[in-house]
């Protein structure tokens, strides 16, 4: 099997100055390297890689806390760093129009 597959989010709210803003977050994973280094299909790994790295953040003690927590609780940051350094799954940003944040509009400022 080949190919890739794409897992993403797309959000949409205010940026911290309180203007419309629209973040499109994802993460691109290619079968052949999934099934050669973990004997996995992409979509597959790409399931299992999010509770992965959310318990080796939570057992080092780079997220903790009391109760039960959402995820945006916890610093985005130190997942994708953990993704893209230690699983070598680098992740993109791409900034939206917040107008219409389904399509990519490179002039949108």
């Amino acid at each position: 099997m080949t190919g890739k597959t794409c897992a993403g989010t797309l959000v949409t709210g205010k940026d911290k100055e309180g203007k419309p803003r629209a973040t499109y977050l994802y993460h691109v994973a290619d079968t052949q390297w999934t099934a050669e280094e973990y004997d996995a299909q992409a979509v597959v790994w790409q399931t299992a890689l999010v509770p992965v790295i959310a318990l080796e953040l939570l057992s080092t003690g780079a997220w903790g806390g009391t109760g039960v927590m959402g995820p945006e609780e916890f610093d985005a940051k130190a997942f994708l760093d953990l993704m893209s350094s230690a699983y070598k799954q680098p992740y993109g940003i791409q900034d939206r129009n917040p107008e219409n944040p389904s399509v990519i509009d490179e002039d949108w400022e």
